[in-house]
């Protein structure tokens, strides 16, 4: 059972590193994507927020889907759909065949975002310690590779397909081999057991999910604020060089990987909610610092503390879903995923709207003050009897039910 928990492990790993290349890969190159199909900048931006609303779509379907198939079948056709959908991006040439690739990834990235957390809940349970952290750790480094990708292939100027193809040819076959080895972690009755749980009180457990809910949300958010608005902010409020600007990115990415991939640790020896606490107490220094930065270098600073804090914030929520409602963790993660995608949709918009109304640097303390909300539902992380950490670690379960090789 060790070998089959370690294979299911090494498995979803690779599937959050190849979701974190393809969607860095998409993000990244907006503008070429935006020239190649002739894109309007008015109608851009109704091409991008369907994605996350198909990718809500997604989710919801998948919380229904994975009531009558396991999570890893899901998982093994949903991240091949995506694959072959950021080809489509790049093989197209009308803005209809633009449209269907981008409803095709959106609904697949909702599917297998839900389905990858889902095993990794389930994953960690089986484990009987914090794991979760990892997952996303190597989501961060997949999008770092697949960042630096697209930088090659803008730098070269390469077309999206010359671009997308090799990569889609290595992951591809890559991710359907890992396949055979995920592992749902729990036997079928009990499933069926989770089914029924849900049908019977589902908006009880919306009511108890919706403090986590809602740091999900912020911490996407924050996330968001960072991603849409650091190099404008750095520029154009800073006073940075254009080469500069594009460096809080790099380094928001570089050490989220870093705090997730030492993350784990902290749980196990201070407990998901004190992790949480910490983070959520960094991540509003960083933006305090970036709001009241005199110059770049200081701004650096800020956006660098924001990787560190808010890296925690979504893995642990996650965990806490399947610790809160253990007989029913796949339909809890599924709809808490749908809350990334609420806070992708309102962080960006949101800021942009604050700094032209008052000021950029009074729309920083508006994610500042979302994330130090979280303070106020910390203690939603920590629900026994499941707390992993130092002196509360649990023997490693038995039965982890089956790999997906059958499926």
């Amino acid at each position: 059972m060790t070998d089959v928990l370690r294979r299911g492990r090494a498995a979803l790993a690779f599937s959050f590193f190849a979701q974190g290349v393809a969607f860095a890969l998409l993000v990244t190159r907006i503008p070429a994507i935006q020239d190649r199909y002739g894109v309007s900048d008015a109608l851009l931006p109704l091409f991008l927020a369907a994605v996350p609303v198909l990718a809500g779509v997604g989710s919801v379907c998948t919380e229904q889907l994975v009531k009558r198939v396991p999570p890893s079948r899901v998982l093994r056709w949903a991240q091949p759909v995506v694959l072959l959908a950021l080809l489509g991006v790049g093989a197209g040439e009308h803005t209809v065949e633009l449209g269907l690739a981008l409803a095709a990834f959106g609904l697949a990235v909702g599917a297998l975002d839900a389905s990858m957390n889902m095993l990794g809940v389930s994953l960690q349970r089986s484990y009987g310690r914090s794991i979760m952290l990892g997952f996303h750790a190597v989501f961060s480094l997949g999008g770092i590779v697949g960042a630096s990708l697209a930088w090659v292939g803008a730098h070269w100027e390469l077309a999206l397909l010359v671009s997308y193809l090799p990569v889609v040819v290595v992951l591809l076959p890559a991710a359907l081999v890992g396949s055979r080895w995920y592992v749902d972690g729990r036997p079928a009755e009990e499933k069926k057991e989770d089914a029924v749980a849900v049908g019977a009180g589902a908006s009880v457990t919306f009511k108890m999910l919706l403090p986590l809910c809602l740091v999900m949300c912020f911490a996407y958010i924050g996330d968001s604020t960072v991603s849409n608005w650091s190099a404008k902010y750095l520029q154009d409020v800073l006073g940075s060089s254009e080469q500069l600007a594009t460096v809080p990115y790099n380094v928001y990415m570089v050490t989220t990987l870093i705090g997730r991939a030492l993350g784990d640790f902290g749980v196990r020896r201070f407990g998901a909610a004190a992790v949480v606490r910490a983070g959520a107490v960094v991540a509003a220094v960083g933006f305090a610092v970036v709001a009241g930065a005199p110059g770049a270098w200081v701004g650096m600073l800020g956006f660098t503390l924001l990787g560190l804090g808010l890296c925690v914030l979504v893995p642990q929520t996650f965990a806490a879903a399947g610790r809160l409602f253990p007989g029913a963790s796949d339909a809890a993660v599924a709809r808490l995923n749908i809350f990334n995608y609420v806070g992708f949709l309102i962080g960006s918009p949101l800021v942009g709207a604050l700094g032209d109304l008052w000021s950029y640097r009074g729309a920083m303390l508006v994610p500042m003050v979302l994330v130090l909300v979280t303070l106020v539902y910390a203690r939603s992380f920590d629900a026994e009897p499941d707390r992993y950490g130092g002196g509360h670690e649990r023997p490693r379960t038995a039965d982890v039910g089956r790999g997906s090789n059958g499926l």
